[in-house]
């Protein structure tokens, strides 16, 4: 099971989010996951970089680690699929084989200033569908061609900086339907351990996965499913403290909340601190987290990421005690 980190996108300058890459690198974290946000999940995270200019600098001055947007939205509203399918052609080009990918169906606080409006999540859905198609013709294709589309249409286009490995896709999802989707449209199944518990996983989420992979008629058996995961480790009244700026993130409604002060308000307001220990998993020790960890590794997981966010001494904390047992 390959072990990677979810950098987040909040609190920190690029060139901490890029230092802390670097430490992963010499660590040997498999992949350093960012944030790609408009505007930050909360208000007082009071940072939120464009993503893309962080992985150039990144992978340039890395070695082996991969380094990917958790998660980018091809959907048409701050994302035209075809901008993100040349860049991350171009990536793949300088830097064959480091660049990850995941695509998910966003956020309103990321795409609403873009579209002036908040699709429902059915027409979100298939704009990702026909957004991930867009991008895989657009890395295929040998000449031009013309992408006819419900949501985009394109004449005569061509890519001509192709990417130089076959790029995969983490295909975001929380509930059965996406997951679903991920199985025919995707290669890897991203979802979060803040919604899914591991039973959920394994009875709903998997299943899910594997029945929309195998209706696709691809070869199954290169499939991939990653959980982001949501532990800390400390007591726990000062593990709730520290995660109440965050809590607007699981609250009803945050992901159709376009302003980053008003999730911030919800989190205070209408999160109480057992809803939130349902969405975290809070260890007194070290031992604990790695015995969790360890579950997903013997549920068939492929890939966990672990939720460091950009502080060096929780990374460095991870690769002493969590990494060498997967390795």
């Amino acid at each position: 099971m390959r072990i990677s980190l979810d950098l987040g996108e909040n609190h920190k300058e690029p060139s901490e989010f890029r230092d802390c890459i670097v430490l992963a690198d010499r660590l040997g974290f498999d992949t350093a996951w960012l944030g790609d946000h408009f505007l930050p999940w909360y208000h007082s995270g009071n940072q939120s970089s464009y993503v893309w200019s962080v992985i150039g600098p990144s992978l340039e001055i890395t070695k082996k680690i991969k380094v990917g947007p958790l998660v980018t939205t091809p959907i048409g509203g701050r994302y035209h699929p075809a901008i993100v399918a040349q860049a991350c052609a171009t990536l793949d080009n300088m830097y064959p084989g480091r660049l990850a990918v995941s695509i998910g169906s966003g956020e309103a606080m990321n795409e609403v200033p873009f579209l002036g409006e908040w699709p429902g999540w059915q027409e979100r859905a298939e704009r990702l569908i026909e957004g991930t198609r867009f991008l895989r013709e657009f890395w295929e294709k040998s000449s031009y061609f013309d992408f006819e589309g419900k949501y985009f249409q394109m004449k005569n286009v061509f890519l001509y900086t192709k990417p130089k490995t076959r790029l995969r896709i983490y295909f975001s999802a929380v509930g059965p339907k996406a997951a679903k989707m991920a199985g025919e449209c995707g290669e890897d199944l991203l979802t979060l351990n803040s919604h899914n518990s591991i039973d959920r996983c394994k009875s709903v989420i998997f299943p899910a996965f594997e029945s929309g992979a195998r209706s696709s008629k691809r070869n199954f058996s290169d499939f991939r499913k990653a959980v982001s995961l949501n532990f800390e480790v400390g007591p726990r009244d000062e593990v709730l403290k520290g995660a109440r700026e965050s809590a607007g993130i699981i609250a009803k409604g945050a992901l159709d909340e376009p302003d980053p002060r008003k999730i911030q308000e919800m989190g205070y307001r209408n999160v109480s601190d057992e809803e939130l220990e349902k969405h975290m998993q809070i260890f007194e020790s070290w031992e604990r987290a790695l015995d969790y960890v360890s579950k997903f590794q013997e549920l068939g997981v492929d890939e966990v990421m672990l939720p460091s966010g950009p502080d060096p001494g929780t990374i460095n904390k991870m690769a002493e005690k969590i990494l060498p047992h997967f390795v």
